[in-house]
């Protein structure tokens, strides 16, 4: 299998596939994986692509060198009556970013990582945030590309990058 692959922007037809790209995310961990079905109907997951492309979402999508869709990562900009995970605060959006199991750990995360935040900044956002579980190694890329620790509950952390 060849690792290349290329980056676009997230479309309005991409909703059902970062579907499938947040059940990777809440199934980071083999052992625990819950099934789709389940992750999609949970509320608290659901407000991060229901109603996909709302105005304000952002992403952007990895592609294989055979046109395979193999990971996402999007934004979006959540009410304080209905906060994600990694909520911090009003016009704070929140990133979400998941990779296909076999793509992991060969620049896919960190392309659309840097990617989705240079588009945040560029769209004049100040700050990006997230929620990662605490022993999920991805907290090692997110701290690696600036992104830091400003809450942590008894599972999850949530991490904030100031783009400004």
């Amino acid at each position: 299998m060849s690792s290349a692959f290329v980056l676009r922007p997230a479309t309005q037809p991409d909703g059902a596939f970062l579907g499938d790209m947040l059940v990777e995310a809440a199934n980071w961990q083999p052992a625990g994986a819950r099934p789709k079905h389940e992750v999609l109907t949970s509320a608290v997951q659901l407000r991060y692509v229901t109603g996909w492309m709302r105005p304000g979402d952002t992403g952007v999508i990895a592609e294989s060198s055979s046109g395979e869709a193999i990971g996402a990562a999007w934004y979006r900009t959540l009410p304080r009556n209905e906060p994600g995970f990694g909520y911090v605060d009003i016009g704070v959006p929140e990133l979400i970013i998941g990779v296909r199991p076999i793509w992991r750990a060969r620049g896919v995360g960190r392309a659309l990582l840097r990617s989705l935040t240079a588009t945040a900044q560029a769209a004049g956002y100040a700050r990006l945030s997230l929620s990662v579980e605490r022993e999920n190694y991805a907290t090692t890329l997110y701290r690696s590309e600036g992104f830091a620790m400003t809450d942590q509950g008894a599972t999850r952390v949530t991490m904030v990058r100031r783009l400004r």
